[in-house]
């Protein structure tokens, strides 16, 4: 299966690139130390969201619904970009898209600049999908490619241990970003604010957030760069794109199609909980923790999941990938029962704990859905990116169900997000049978 994966876009023979520095004139190792590092900038960025979601709903008087509608405004790059970066790959590259991905994030970062200066919600979405959208370019690029920097007997364990650098950026940035963005949270009362006075606020404390967001820009600039100077690490001849909706015929595919709604599902689950953990700790009845302290707290979310790939990379090499995926999902259920049913520090630590269990759901969802795939497994990465869209709406569905009840009620609808991927460890337990 990963064999065929780097065939789909470009004419590089992959069975060349595993075995060895010197075979086929490609440098594996070099490789494999940007594909870590591109997932370890992304996974951190995207994170930044679940620190940024209690400041703008402090700042604009948000529901719930509402400011979980950053998470719509993100993740819906997803739904639209995916393809066109599939296509992307296939005309320039694999190392030529990562870079112009790392160059698009960097814009979205600038856009925080006049997103600050407005005052305006709205404009801050317009600067998140920007960022999505070259986060969603990256990733497209990434997930493939490790695939393929190595023999396809371990693909699940490799893309797996690939994660652990994503969740090294999960836990590191928001721990950081919690630092610099909550800090000066609920300093003064936006509801007893108005009109000139409540602009003025506004724009004066999102200068917090623009300083990150500049910082990052920076930062993303210097890897493009060096993303871009090393570009022929990797001998690629492009070839025409085919047609952009060809690919959605993969969902007709059974193991496939079931595979990308669980990515739908899992994207979905994931944000959603990683998006109310703050306001969820900071509830009298559970931790009862301040703004920053709970933003602090997101290091254990992402930091199980960290450890948890770590570990799921040998666990994966042991026992089948789908049985692993369903206990996993198993175990996420009776976490969110725990937390949705009991209070106290059990309640809060439980929720925390089910990014232990998010650890291995992703790589290993997206290498089983691609079992089998062939020459068109490429298509398929741009595909399953398509469905992380459902980081757009289960999110706000959930702070909906968080506003008509509370948020332990609400945490039942990522619950039954994990029981369908449960199912699908359960039907994807065996290998697929590569088609040509």
């Amino acid at each position: 299966m990963a064999d065929e994966v780097l065939e789909g876009p470009t004419t590089t023979d992959p069975s060349s690139v595993y075995d060895g520095a010197d075979a086929g004139g490609v440098n594996a190792p070099a490789l494999r130390g940007f594909v870590f590092a591109l997932f370890f900038i992304f996974g951190g960025v995207t994170s930044l969201n679940d620190v940024i979601i209690p400041k703008l709903k402090e700042l604009f008087t948000l529901s719930y619904a509402e400011a979980l509608l950053v998470q719509s405004a993100f993740f819906a790059a997803y739904f639209l970009i995916s393809i066109p970066a599939s296509g992307l790959v296939r005309r320039v590259g694999y190392m030529r898209t990562a870079a112009f991905g790392l160059l698009t994030m960097t814009a979205g970062c600038l856009l925080f600049v006049p997103a600050s200066a407005s005052g305006a919600f709205y404009v801050f979405l317009g600067a998140l999908f920007v960022l999505a959208a070259g986060i969603t370019t990256v990733q497209v690029v990434t997930n493939p490619l490790i695939s393929m920097l190595g023999p396809p007997s371990t693909a699940h364990s490799r893309l797996t241990f690939a994660q652990a650098f994503n969740s090294i950026g999960t836990t590191v940035f928001p721990f950081v970003g919690s630092l610099l963005i909550l800090g000066p949270l609920a300093k003064v009362d936006s509801h007893e604010l108005s009109g000139a006075a409540l602009v003025a606020y506004r724009a004066s404390e999102t200068h917090v957030v623009v300083r990150t967001y500049l910082g990052l820009a920076l930062a993303l600039l210097v890897v493009a760069w060096v993303v871009w100077s090393r570009r022929k690490l990797l001998p690629e001849t492009p070839e025409a794109s085919p047609s952009l909706l060809r690919s959605f015929d993969l969902l007709g595919q059974p193991r496939f199609g079931f595979g990308a709604l669980c990515i739908f599902l899992y994207v979905g689950a994931e944000v959603a909980i990683g998006s109310i953990i703050v306001n969820f700790l900071i509830q009298s009845n559970v931790l009862g923790l301040g703004a920053q302290a709970a933003g602090k707290h997101l290091i254990f979310y992402w930091g199980g999941a960290m450890v948890g790939r770590l570990v799921g990379g040998f666990l994966l090499r042991m026992f089948s990938p789908g049985k692993v995926l369903a206990v996993a999902a198993a175990g996420a259920i009776a976490l969110i029962t725990v937390a949705s049913t009991s209070v106290g520090p059990i309640s809060g630590w439980a929720l925390l704990a089910v990014g232990l269990m998010n650890s291995i759901m992703f790589p290993t969802i997206f290498s089983l859905a691609n079992e089998g795939l062939g020459r068109r497994a490429a298509e398929g990465s741009g595909l399953i990116c398509v469905a992380i869209v459902g980081g757009a709406i289960i999110p706000p569905l959930t702070g909906h169900l968080a506003d008509i009840w509370n948020l332990r009620a609400a945490l039942w609808l990522p619950a039954l997000c994990y029981a369908v991927i449960a199912l699908f460890g359960v039907y994807a337990r065996r290998p697929a049978f590569l088609k040509a």
